[in-house]
């Protein structure tokens, strides 16, 4: 996977180029979730690549982006998503980010909007961690960075994914796949990494300032961000918005790719409209 290297720190990305027939086409970032990388958006991509040009970025520590010394925090990472974007010259961008990404989107909305098109938040949230949420995040942390994922993994998998989809056969491939790539990470920086989500600062102070087309979609089962805090960055941003989606959980963009495309589709495609 190609890298930028933004103060020093190699970012990896993945990136489609422009179609084909649409040289012009605008570019969609796609920002990934806690304990994933820029693979969760696989469906979204294939499906939008030919109109779009369709970019991936993995943060630290995460994906195949190396683990560092420091700078897991939203801050950090979100001068890190400033830079990417700036180097490949690929901005003004639509957003799309889940979990984390969302995080990270906010604060680039809100500081940085000349680099945005629009702003999709997948299952995020704009207020601190719940505190009762903080100390059960950071003993799991600790745990993985001890012990390894094997003996925890079973509490970790509530959180990001919904019953339903735990309980389909079906979908035993791609959660295996999930606790495979997971496993494969450094167990010091997916600590870190935990802790810099649980100990993240608020931002529903900002958020009101965001001006650009927004989408709010969050997953009727999600208990890592439950519907109840997408509903407030809803309210809070002017004009944004909103859909939940039932027998879904934290991950929508696995549990529910054709209903997340969908939703990007249609919610893009307005707003080329009304650009054009």
């Amino acid at each position: 996977m190609p890298t930028v290297v933004i103060d020093g720190t190699p970012i990896a990305y993945t990136d489609t180029g422009a179609p084909g027939a649409r040289p012009d086409a605008a570019t969609i970032v796609f920002g990934h979730g806690l304990l994933f990388g820029g693979w969760m958006f696989r469906s979204q991509i294939d499906a939008l690549r030919g109109d779009y040009r369709c970019v991936t970025l993995d943060w630290r520590g995460q994906g195949d982006t190396p683990p560092t010394a420091d700078g897991y925090d939203m801050e950090t990472l979100t001068g890190d998503a400033v830079g990417v974007i700036r180097t490949l010259g690929i901005g003004p961008v639509h957003w799309v980010g889940l979990s984390m990404g969302g995080f990270i989107g906010q604060r680039l909305a809100a500081r940085h909007g000349q680099l945005l098109r629009s702003l999709t938040l997948l299952d995020t949230s704009a207020e601190a961690e719940e505190p009762d949420k903080i100390g059960e995040y950071k003993r799991l942390a600790l745990a993985w960075r001890l012990v390894g994922g094997g003996p925890i993994l079973h509490k970790i998998t509530p959180h990001m994914f919904g019953p339903r989809f735990r309980a389909d056969p079906a979908n035993a491939d791609l959660l295996d796949e999930w606790a495979t790539r997971l496993r494969s990470r450094s167990r010091r920086a997916v600590r870190e990494a935990v802790r810099g989500v649980a100990d993240r600062l608020p931002v529903d102070h900002e958020i009101p300032a965001i001006t650009m087309p927004t989408l709010v979609v969050v997953g009727a089962d999600d208990i890592a961000t439950p519907p109840a805090r997408s509903e407030r960055l809803a309210d809070l941003i002017p004009s944004a918005q909103l859909h939940t989606l039932a027998d879904c959980g934290h991950s929508s963009s696995l549990e529910q790719p054709a209903a997340i495309t969908a939703l990007l589709r249609e919610f893009l495609a307005e707003i080329d409209h009304t650009r054009i």
